[in-house]
């Protein structure tokens, strides 16, 4: 597969050309300082990917996107910044991935890049530094996995608690709980899923449970079962 980088800052083009360095099937045919100069490259290469960053001096990478040929290859966002992620995912990005990018984030879009037909994180262990898309309504967030503090069951339906929002989406919490990290995730009950390290403080409750209190003030009861778990898993 051929590849072009495209970012405006030159040792962000060669931190990038290093970090894929170790996947041999991908050829990087070059290097892209501009938008104009990466709509130049596509004028004359057939590219499978791009590695293509938001924010450059002469215009942001969106720009590119009109002179894509047909088929068009695989766009990969990179940058510093999260607030361009929902604009991202509306012109079907294969992925977004923030600065500075770790090796085990990048591995996740490059499984994606050689499997063209797999869905964007489509059942993938998520990590705390991983940020997942979520809407509700007309609302949208780009949230890294670290800061929700609560998950709450509702029907087919789950809350998500994060920050001052609580937005409510379209998966059963069982279907994310096998993707949340599992050494800062529990579950304390059938409608409850807490983050650890949110946890402000652990009551004693009614027969020998315990109450947790999170820090953006939520009250979760844990389960007799969970309970157990819950004092073996943080024993010394």
């Amino acid at each position: 597969m051929k590849a072009l980088i495209v970012d405006d800052e030159p040792w962000a083009r060669f931190e990038m050309e290093r970090l894929l360095a170790p996947y041999s099937w991908l050829t990087i045919i070059g290097q892209a300082a501009s938008a104009s100069e990466a709509i130049g490259y596509l004028e004359r290469e057939d590219l499978d990917a791009i590695f293509l960053d938001v924010q450059m001096q002469d215009g942001d990478g969106f720009s590119v996107l009109p002179s894509l040929p047909t088929p068009a290859p695989k766009i990969i966002f990179t940058t510093a910044y999260s607030n361009f992620a929902v604009r991202a995912f509306e012109v079907n990005a294969l992925d977004y991935l923030l600065k500075p990018i770790v090796p085990d984030r990048l591995a996740k879009a490059m499984s994606r890049l050689m499997e063209p037909g797999k869905e964007p994180r489509a059942e993938e262990n998520l990590q705390p530094d991983d940020h997942i898309f979520v809407q509700d309504g007309g609302a949208c967030w780009f949230v890294p996995v670290r800061t929700i503090r609560l998950l709450e069951v509702n029907g087919d339906y789950t809350r998500v608690y994060f920050g001052q929002h609580a937005p409510l989406i379209h998966r059963t919490a069982s279907a994310l709980e096998h993707r949340l990290p599992a050494n800062l995730f529990f579950r304390a009950n059938r409608k409850h899923i807490v983050n650890l390290g949110f946890v402000e403080s652990v009551t004693p409750w009614f027969s020998q449970t315990l109450k947790l209190t999170l820090k953006g003030g939520e009250e979760v009861e844990i389960s007799r079962r969970a309970t157990q778990a819950l004092r073996k898993k943080l024993s010394l």
